[in-house]
């Protein structure tokens, strides 16, 4: 948030470290996350990382000392790996021939928080609320959020009945595992177009309301462009997830790929309220397609019990890609002074993915999954 960053005084570098170190803990532990959920149940691994993430978000909203916050944002990668990534196994596992579309309705819930997001935070960071303070009330908000959604987990999510008795036993070895996730060819393809996915998502987020701000749209307006995204990735979630088991994932991901290229490439070709607003049309639209129809790609050619460490594997890149992104953009834009550069870069990098997703389909239909040496 501008708000934070101009409240505490940090430089861009340092406000996009703070990315950098969030997607440092989401690298570090999504495979022990994944081992996690595969040996104790992905239950226990959601709500170990929703408990992370409250940890995390109580102490943003009242920590000022920049390595306190360089702290708290890796706890929130480590709540992002214990959360995210099991429950998404667990609901391929639930509904393996809909998974595409449970994996879209979950991908829905990424769409509310940006549609609330995006209406809240401008608000309460706004000279007629709280310009200086307004952040802080934001994280607590997200504290209570993180509670809520504690709550919820405890009561309703079961983990699939196949995965019940094996809980607490050590019936998965962890090295075989791993070992058939990296040796398997449509696995390792899916895994580097997450990657770029992890590059593009992260600066995206952190960096293209700073750059409509740049070019003169006013913060409100920026704010219901985000609001906007998120909004269409609701309903986006679920109808790629929908279209991926019956289209086919790779086909849908080249296609959720390619309307991203346009996406990004708008506003650096457009500058002007018009291609900032088909930038976030056009990502709203693809951005949860592109994470639904990867995790569900990700667990196709998999056997059930490897799926928690398939998604955590394909996750490793996107946690790597997170981790490179903010570095990389943020002194892009402290070198130039200028966001294009970055966005452009991001583009030429969604164009390469679609080149994987060709790759990626290819090896899904031909049916040699498994081809890498060891």
């Amino acid at each position: 948030m501008p708000s934070m960053q101009q409240s505490l005084g940090l430089s861009v570098s340092a406000a996009a470290n703070l990315g950098t170190v969030t997607a440092l803990g989401y690298l570090i532990l999504v495979l022990p996350a994944g081992t996690f959920a595969a040996r104790y149940g992905a239950k226990n691994a959601i709500l170990l990382g929703l408990s992370f993430g409250a940890a995390g978000f109580l102490g943003l909203s009242l920590a000022s000392d920049y390595s306190s916050l360089v702290g708290l944002m890796t706890l929130l990668g480590a709540a992002t790996a214990f959360s995210y990534t099991p429950l998404i196994s667990l609901l391929g596992n639930w509904f393996p021939e809909k998974r595409g579309t449970v994996i879209g309705f979950c991908n829905a819930g990424v769409g509310s928080g940006m549609l609330i997001s995006g209406n809240i935070i401008p608000y309460l960071t706004s000279e007629n609320f709280a310009a200086d303070t307004g952040w802080r009330l934001v994280w607590g908000l997200f504290f209570i959020c993180a509670c809520l959604c504690i709550t919820l987990a405890t009561l309703v999510l079961k983990n699939p009945p196949s995965s019940k008795q094996s809980i607490g036993v050590n019936t998965i070895d962890s090295h075989t595992g791993l070992s058939s996730a990296y040796r398997n060819r449509h696995v390792v393809i899916v895994a580097l177009i997450y990657g770029i996915v992890g590059i593009v998502y992260i600066v995206q987020s952190l960096f293209m309301y700073s750059f409509t701000l740049n070019h003169g749209i006013e913060p409100v307006t920026a704010g219901r462009l985000v609001a906007i995204m998120g909004m269409l990735s609701i309903v986006a979630g679920p109808a790629w997830g929908w279209a991926s088991d019956r289209i086919g994932h790779s086909t849908a991901l080249t296609f959720c790929m390619s309307v991203s290229v346009l996406g990004m490439l708008l506003p650096v070709l457009l500058p002007t309220f018009l291609g900032f607003l088909l930038h976030y049309i056009l990502l709203g639209i693809s951005l949860t397609g592109l994470f639904t129809t990867i995790l569900a790609a990700a667990t196709k050619t998999v056997k059930p019990s490897q799926a928690p460490i398939a998604v955590s594997f394909v996750t490793v890149l996107f946690a790597l890609g997170q981790l490179l992104g903010p570095a990389a953009a943020g002194l892009l834009i402290q070198r130039t002074q200028s966001y294009t550069l970055t966005f452009l870069s991001c583009s030429v990098l969604l164009f390469v993915g679609v080149y994987l997703c060709k790759l990626a389909g290819q090896a899904e239909r031909s049916g040699d999954a498994v081809v890498l040496p060891t």
